[in-house]
């Protein structure tokens, strides 16, 4: 199986063509860099091929995607600065990076008749209420422009296509890149008490596990729409950062303040980001591990 698979400068993208060493496929990597811009740790992407892409040039899109007819396209790409994406200057980059740039991906993928996996988020909900949001609900309400265009890349996918896959994830980190961890383990060295927010629920997805359900994914023909984070419970903010510090044997103090009390966001953040993974056990998907057990594995990836 041949495998074409965007951002691989980012988090997600990175694990996903480490998996597609990993399982002997051939895979493709893009970004928008002319040369692969991320982590050199001798892993996948710098040993498998990788072409410059844009993928708001629906022409470049086209002609890049065609030549190398794969099988499936795992799209990662993404704008994912959530605060700079309200910036007025922003929105309409935003958009052709998220919505019009999943549309030209989607319609080589129609004409080609392979499949696509399409990235997205709980934020294409309005985060309300304490029920877990089901992964066929259409509920949609989202709160600021990247959840905004997010699920315009999600119609464009399920308008276009019939062999897709949308998953929805929320909380991500990776090895390669910025994330959540990483800034507070910053944080907590220079800091003796920190402050994060304790009423947005949620659970965190860890890229490495990720990358292998998607790559099982596509080795079906199970398509759909499906929520996939880490097990082990939904937590608040506050709860993850507490046991980052205590794996990583800190001992900053982490106070719980309210997201009205923190204040600092531009864009309005869901409160309620539970997903309902229950679709991936009953497709026959192996669920990911606990957001503790990545975590700990983690914390050892970044060590090393």
């Amino acid at each position: 199986m041949k495998l074409f698979v965007t951002g691989v400068n980012g988090q997600l993208g990175h694990d996903v063509m480490n998996e597609l060493k990993k399982r002997g496929y051939e895979g493709i990597g893009s970004d928008i860099t002319s040369e692969y811009g991320g982590a050199a740790d001798g892993t996948a992407v710098t040993t498998m091929p990788y072409v410059q892409m844009d993928i708001t040039d629906a022409d470049a899109v086209k002609r890049v995607i065609m030549d190398i007819a794969p099988d499936a396209v795992i799209h990662c790409a993404a704008w994912t600065a959530v605060d700079l994406a309200e910036d007025e200057d922003k929105v309409d980059k935003v958009r052709a990076i998220n919505a019009t740039g999943t549309q030209n991906i989607a319609d080589v993928c129609k004409a080609l008749d392979c499949k696509m996996t399409y990235i997205s988020t709980d934020y294409v909900f309005d985060g309300q209420g304490t029920e877990p949001w089901k992964p066929d609900c259409k509920d949609y309400a989202p709160l600021n422009v990247y959840g905004q265009t997010k699920l315009e890349g999600e119609l464009a996918v399920a308008n276009t296509l019939d062999k897709y896959f949308i998953v929805r994830i929320a909380w991500v980190f990776g090895l390669n890149g910025k994330n959540f961890i990483k800034i507070m383990l910053n944080v907590g060295k220079s800091h003796d008490t920190v402050r994060v927010v304790c009423d947005q629920i949620g659970t965190p997805t860890y890229t490495y596990d990720l990358a292998r359900l998607l790559v099982d994914m596509n080795e079906t023909e199970k398509y759909g729409y499906y929520h996939a984070t880490n097990e082990g419970g939904y937590i608040s903010w506050y709860d993850f950062t507490v046991e980052i510090y205590k794996q990583a044997g800190m001992d900053t103090t982490v106070l719980p303040v309210t997201t009205k009390e923190y204040g600092l966001s531009k864009a309005a953040r869901p409160f309620n980001s539970r997903l309902d993974k229950s679709k991936l056990v009953e497709a026959g998907f192996t669920p990911l591990p606990t957001w503790q057990d990545a975590l700990g594995r983690y914390l050892k990836e970044i060590a090393e």
